[in-house]
């Protein structure tokens, strides 16, 4: 019996150590936890964007990759969408707010493009993230990554939305894209968002191509501190709509007086020093993702956070790459996202 023992013990060891480094590991053959489109021929060929999508509210799920679509199918860039993931099942879950799998795909992206929304990732997942965005890589912020992060960690507490960091208060928000969360400045889902070109930006390329009127959300305009810090330029204002509708008036009264910056361009300076370009837009939802001014907006947008501004045409290229249906922007519950969507189910 004893030698029968001494036999089996070193196999049984061996399995059990296989068991435990594979734990947790996605099951070989299992679909990519996120969306990765090949760019064709454009001006965006060889370079690669990550798109980070995560909130509870605006439908990123829904604009990021539809934005990816177009970045790849109509100018060439390489795009990899990463998404909030339930672990228990694969599926997109927004409600999810401390798991995006793929951040590592970070590593070798000549841009990141962010629609997230008071995330609490792990280390682990916060550690590409941050490395990106101190090496002076080009970073575009769309509404509500302003308030990115609600760290309960302690290694990246300066990044989140309400920090107290001598430095760096406000977090990524306020130190990165201009603004950490304010208020609504439009009556949430009752007055909508008309972008005016800011005086003086008439010839900024980023709104090349882009005609009177055409910027327009149903999400409100977000309150920002006036002036914008450091170097930022405001590029667009936002129009306070009576209503949701784009034919709507002006609102009345102060609050369009004067208009809040609702896109800017700005730098960040690293903690190593390096300076990056910032496009950021308190506009992104996917029903704002809709209207063509807005869509080419943000595409200009990403040319010049990439240094191409010389390579944007009169008119850049903004239409669908297949079905975009947008739903209502809003809260769901946890039972509302199930079955669920994996990456894999949303087409390419």
């Amino acid at each position: 019996m004893l030698r029968s023992l001494l036999f089996i013990l070193p196999a049984a060891l061996a399995l059990l150590g296989v068991l435990v480094s594979t734990a947790g590991a996605e099951p070989e053959g299992a679909p990519e936890p996120w969306l990765t489109l090949k760019g064709g021929e454009g001006p965006g060929k060889g370079k690669h964007v990550v798109l980070i999508s995560g909130d509870e509210e605006y439908r990123s799920e829904e604009t990021l990759p539809q934005l990816a679509r177009i970045l790849s199918r109509r100018h060439g860039f390489d795009c990899t969408v990463l998404f909030a993931i339930d672990p228990k099942d694969g599926a997109i879950s927004p409600n999810v707010n401390n798991n995006i799998p793929g951040l590592e795909k970070l590593k070798d992206a000549d841009l990141v493009v962010m629609l997230i929304r008071w995330r609490n990732l792990p280390d682990e997942q916060m550690k590409p993230l941050i490395e990106y965005v101190e090496s002076g890589r080009p970073i575009v912020g769309l509404r509500t990554s302003t308030h990115a992060f609600r760290l309960s960690s302690k290694t990246y507490g300066k990044y989140t939305w309400d920090s107290k960091e001598p430095g760096y208060e406000g977090g990524f928000g306020q130190q990165v894209l201009g603004t950490t969360w304010v208020n609504h400045h439009g009556h949430h889902a009752k007055e909508g968002t008309r972008g005016v070109i800011a005086p003086g930006q008439e010839g900024n390329p980023i709104v090349r191509g882009v005609e009177p009127g055409s910027i327009f959300g149903t999400t409100d305009v977000y309150g920002v501190p006036l002036p914008l810090p450091g170097d930022s330029r405001p590029v667009v204002l936002g129009e306070v709509t009576e209503t949701l509708e784009p034919a709507s008036k002006a609102l009345a009264g102060e609050k369009n007086s004067p208009m809040m910056p609702v896109a800017w361009t700005k730098s960040y300076q690293t903690s190593s020093g390096k300076r990056a370009r910032v496009f950021t837009t308190t506009m992104g939802a996917s029903q704002d993702f809709a209207y063509e001014g807005t869509r080419r907006m943000i595409v200009n947008g990403i040319y010049w956070a990439l240094g191409m501004e010389g390579q944007i045409p009169t008119r850049s290229n903004v239409e669908f790459v297949g079905e975009f249906k947008p739903t209502p922007f809003g809260t769901k519950k946890d039972e509302a996202w199930k079955p669920g969507i994996r990456p894999a189910d949303l087409p390419r």
